[in-house]
């Protein structure tokens, strides 16, 4: 008898337990990422709609009759692109980008385009790579990436060194969007480590906008690169959270948000101290700046807040489960975001 009446007990309890569990990861926000991290200035935080501006040129076939231009136009003079390459022209080793010479800034960028769902090159980029088969550098790198981020080096080098001796007052900026954001960060770091192929450029002239960033390194990487290269994150973006190697999330047959959910769940089982200590994990590369537009239990976007950290014991570790996790990884979005949160600022600034 008192084994039949304590067996409904222990099952009462498991299942209290479970619902407890699953009403706090449902609860978890993408504001809790941030909400210990201080605000970014607006000086820091300035290229960054420019570049997402830059980086939806590269979709354009001709840019002096664009197809689909943002609200404020791509911001961009056709006769200061250096170079555009498509898919032809790099052989699917690349996904497209451009290098633009951006005088009104004194910059030199190259602006590096995100997956295509259509194109077989891009998946291969992405599924090639194992957990841990890459060391570079005393970390971990996407392997793929590496090698998509090596031949653009090998591609542009001369022109780049030739663009650095002549403007030597102007920055060097590597800047993509979601698989573009992960060959911009290692293209950053790869340059730094051969800075004598392009004149000895000085570290302090290279700076990296990883837009909606895909994990592409180990975190003691991230944080020795994070004077150089910023991640740029809007609210619940699921790419910089999932930790899920990215070749298994392309090659999963479930749906994306199903998929998301699921390991969502599965992660929030495992201690968070025992993901930190593998060194093989790779994470969101550099700086990290989130744009938080919404808060819990609210309906509407907010004026959007930019919060900025360099996270040591890891970051956007958890998916958050919201409705906006595809959506805020899109580039227009980012765009529009980014640009509402400089406006709020200084529109403040002006009623002072």
């Amino acid at each position: 008898m008192s084994i039949a009446c304590g067996l409904p007990l222990l099952e009462c309890v498991y299942c209290l337990a479970c619902t407890r569990w699953a009403w706090k990861r449902c609860l978890h926000t993408a504001g809790h990422d941030s909400e210990n991290w201080p605000e970014a200035t607006p000086e820091e935080f300035e290229p960054v709609p420019r570049l997402c501006r830059y980086i939806l040129a590269v979709y354009e076939d001709d840019l002096r009759d664009p197809v689909c231009a943002p609200p404020g136009g791509y911001a961009i003079d056709p006769d200061c692109v250096i170079t555009k390459k498509n898919y032809r022209d790099t052989q699917g080793r690349v996904p497209p980008y451009l290098l633009y010479l951006d005088h009104s800034h004194a910059d030199i960028v190259l602006a590096i385009r995100g997956l295509n769902l259509g194109s077989q090159s891009d998946y291969k980029t992405l599924l090639d790579n194992k957990p841990g088969q890459r060391k570079f550098d005393g970390g971990y790198v996407h392997n793929g990436l590496l090698k998509a981020a090596g031949c653009v080096l090998d591609t542009e080098c001369d022109t780049l060194r030739e663009l650095v001796e002549k403007y030597p007052n102007y920055t060097l900026t590597f800047t993509g969007h979601s698989l573009g954001s992960g060959v911009a960060a290692l293209l950053t770091i790869v340059v730094i480590r051969n800075n004598q192929r392009l004149a000895n450029i000085d570290r302090r002239r290279i700076r990296c906008y990883a837009i909606a960033p895909a994990r592409c390194m180990s975190l003691n990487l991230a944080v020795r690169y994070a004077d150089v290269i910023n991640s740029i994150v809007l609210q619940d973006d699921f790419l910089p959270r999932t930790a899920t190697p990215l070749q298994d999330i392309f090659k999963s047959l479930f749906c994306l948000p199903c998929l998301l959910c699921m390991r969502c769940m599965r992660d929030t089982c495992v201690p968070e101290e025992r993901l930190l200590k593998d060194p093989r994990r790779l994470y969101a590369p550099g700086r990290c700046y989130h744009i938080v537009e919404r808060k819990p239990f609210r309906i509407g976007r907010y004026p959007p807040v930019v919060r900025t950290a360099v996270p040591v014991d890891g970051r956007f570790e958890h998916i958050v489960l919201s409705c906006n996790a595809t959506s805020d990884h899109a580039l227009l979005w980012i765009e529009r975001e980014a640009q509402r949160a400089l406006n709020a600022y200084w529109s403040s600034q002006k009623c002072y």
